[in-house]
């Protein structure tokens, strides 16, 4: 029998980046609100999700690095919102690894 060699594609690696953003209930909360609404201030998620507002930062880094989400900066607020571009290329990419 004869093995197939298996290539990591950048799919793969993109996939596993888009997973790796995903991998904390909070950021799991955050996009489902985020994806619920136009966008949010970073102050109003603070008062909704049951975290510190430095520790809600760090998660909102991670999924901006990934490309999830996006924010913009205008003193002294700052809005984020689904970066509906990468969100509907995350959902395709996981509907095809998840398929049965």
């Amino acid at each position: 029998m004869e093995t197939e060699t298996f290539t990591i594609t950048q799919t793969h690696q993109d996939t596993a980046r888009f997973a790796k953003a995903m991998g904390h209930p909070v950021r799991i909360a955050i996009l489902e609100l985020l994806n619920s609404q136009a966008c949010c201030f970073h102050g109003d998620m603070a008062e909704i999700l049951p975290v510190a507002k430095s520790t809600l930062s760090q998660h909102l880094k991670a999924l901006k690095e990934a490309g999830l989400i996006q924010g913009s900066i205008t003193p002294p607020n700052v809005k984020y919102c689904i970066n509906r571009e990468n969100w509907e290329i995350a959902r395709q990419m996981f509907n095809k690894t998840l398929q049965v």
